[in-house]
């Protein structure tokens, strides 16, 4: 089956917009400003996904390269990536988990951001482990990085998806279903678990990116499936100096976000400590030696075996690499 028909592209989805408090957040936002050719942007309420936006919105990047931004937030990938192929967004930020839509043709990816380690697998209090969920009902949001770990915990643990009772929720949903004991766990991911652990601060963390040393979880942006070379370029070129200024300026860059979110300093920064920042040059160096093509062939195995993709692309179908290391060149 296509792996489209499959996740019937997550058509239960909510496009509002959820901040770190899991709050409803602008929906029209916008980022830049004058004139210049207009980009529309779209991202997730949390520090990878802002911190970039923001950065270039204070330190006048779009207008250095000729460009107007405008930003809309988005509650995960997948609805970003329909609303790429709808013509209603340029470019948007994606996690690991819907890293299966640009490697199933569904968009480019432009350039990689970070590498998070967010992701978690959570239950009530009193289960203690991945085995204790079956039979239970588990909240997740299909195509993304919540379904993802999900996926590999069930996999270490043995385990099927049909061995649980598999709810599919929007992020929000999970928040409020997860508090109100409705659901005994989820395949979920930080911010939003500071949003459950207020009413429930005794959640059990039952996997985490990390117990999978054997995966790389890049975080990246990605354009629609047909390319603009030169408007990408320029977009490329803000990427990869708002990364470098949030290298450099990372606590600034921390109240930058805050701002623009609407949440505290003290939310952005513990969502913060689960990314880890590569420079530019890092970046780059990475593309060339083949180190991303890693990330992405372990990951799109990973999803053949989930059956979001029918064979591995090469990540040269669908990862624009040759073009980031060039616009890093100019």
């Amino acid at each position: 089956m296509a792996p489209m028909s499959r996740r019937g592209f997550v058509t239960a989805l909510s496009a509002s917009a959820l901040s770190l408090t899991a709050a409803a957040c602008s929906s029209n936002s916008s980022g830049g400003s004058g004139g210049g050719t207009k980009v529309r942007f779209g991202y997730i309420g949390d520090f990878n996904g802002s911190s970039l936006l923001a950065i270039a919105d204070d330190q006048g990047l779009w207008k250095k390269e000729g460009l107007s931004a405008s930003v809309k937030v988005f509650t995960n990938g997948p609805i970003q990536i329909q609303a790429l192929g709808s013509g209603d967004l340029d470019y948007g930020y994606i996690g690991p988990g819907a890293l299966w839509l640009p490697a199933s043709g569904k968009a480019k990816l432009i350039a990689v951001d970070t590498l998070t380690y967010a992701d978690r697998v959570i239950a009530q209090p009193g289960i203690t482990s991945i085995e204790q969920l079956k039979g239970r009902k588990v909240g997740v949001t299909e195509g993304t990085s919540g379904e993802m770990i999900l996926d590999l915990a069930l996999d270490k643990a043995g385990m099927k998806i049909s061995d649980i009772k598999k709810v599919a929720m929007d992020p929000a949903t999970i928040v409020s279903a997860f508090s109100a004991g409705q659901i005994d766990g989820a395949g979920f991911y930080y911010p939003l678990i500071d949003t459950i652990k207020k009413r429930k601060p005794k959640l059990v963390e039952l996997a985490a990116d990390r117990d999978f040393p054997d995966h790389a979880f890049p975080t990246a942006f990605v354009s629609g499936p047909k390319a603009d070379p030169s408007r990408d370029a320029k977009v490329v070129r803000v990427l990869q100096a708002a990364n470098d200024w949030r290298v450099a300026h990372k606590d600034q860059a921390i109240g930058l976000s805050a701002k623009m979110l609407q949440v505290t300093e003290a939310q952005v920064r513990a969502d913060a400590a689960n990314v880890q920042l590569l420079t530019t040059a890092q970046l780059v160096a990475k593309t060339k030696d083949g180190t991303v093509d890693t990330w992405l062939n372990g990951l799109a195995r990973f999803f053949v075996g989930t059956g979001q993709l029918e064979k591995a692309p090469a990540p040269s179908a669908y990862y624009e690499g040759a073009a980031f290391t060039k616009a890093y060149g100019k």
